[in-house]
């Protein structure tokens, strides 16, 4: 799946290419998955564990999980078995994942949109202990949120900002506090006032409540 990294590129030209191998990978989950469910019709007659032992359907299913794992945003499902997403050969994707809707949210919201694969993605890497470097990615991440208008599951990345709280993070969300963008100031200030309060929870109820008291202030 290396073509998928153009998908974040800065050249359009790069991202078109990417867009496309895509929409060749999705169209081959789609037919593996319209053949696994063939097979699983014409082996229904037999006992549910005879049909689960069945090779031709036993082939359907592989074929289909094959064509998945080469895929968006089927590709970065599931997770490691043993639970540790920071060694997970998967983790590079994972990121991708999100730093495609992050960077290029119209692309990704055309081409891959998942809500509920992005909340729970947000949520497994602030929960997974990470080496510097990934933690300076999630970093930008938090930072390319805060910037921009929102969008569903953005609050998510709360979590993402108490896993990786640092004196460079709170420099960033400090200049976008001073931003010319209202998004800004209220996302990066929204966020600044969780990191000093780790033990309030992050509700959509205090969300709203840290909205309408910004909104109060500018009357």
């Amino acid at each position: 799946m290396g073509w998928a990294f153009g998908l974040i590129a800065e050249d359009p030209v790069a991202r078109g290419a990417a867009l496309v191998h895509l929409a060749e990978a999705q169209r081959k989950v789609a037919e593996a998955l319209a053949r696994s469910n063939e097979t699983w019709l014409l082996t229904r007659p037999l006992e549910a564990d005879e049909q689960y032992r069945e090779p031709a359907f036993l082939h359907a299913r592989r074929k289909y999980q094959q064509a998945q794992r080469c895929s968006l945003p089927d590709g970065v499902w599931g997770g490691p078995a043993n639970g540790d997403l920071a060694t997970w050969p998967g983790l590079p994707y994972v990121l991708l994942f999100l730093e495609w809707e992050a960077k290029y949210p119209l692309e990704w919201t055309q081409h891959a949109k998942a809500w509920g694969t992005k909340q729970s993605l947000i949520r497994e890497v602030a929960r997974a202990r990470h080496e510097e470097a990934i933690k300076a990615k999630l970093t930008d991440l938090v930072e390319i949120v805060v910037h921009r208008a929102y969008r569903c599951k953005d609050r998510e990345y709360v979590r993402v900002a108490r896993a990786v709280d640092s004196a460079d993070l709170r420099d960033r969300l400090g200049r976008a506090t001073e931003s010319d963008s209202p998004w800004a100031r209220c996302h990066a200030g929204y966020v600044l006032w969780l990191l000093d309060r780790p033990d309030l929870p992050n509700t959509r109820r205090v969300w709203q409540t840290w909205v309408a008291g910004e909104a109060a202030a500018l009357l």
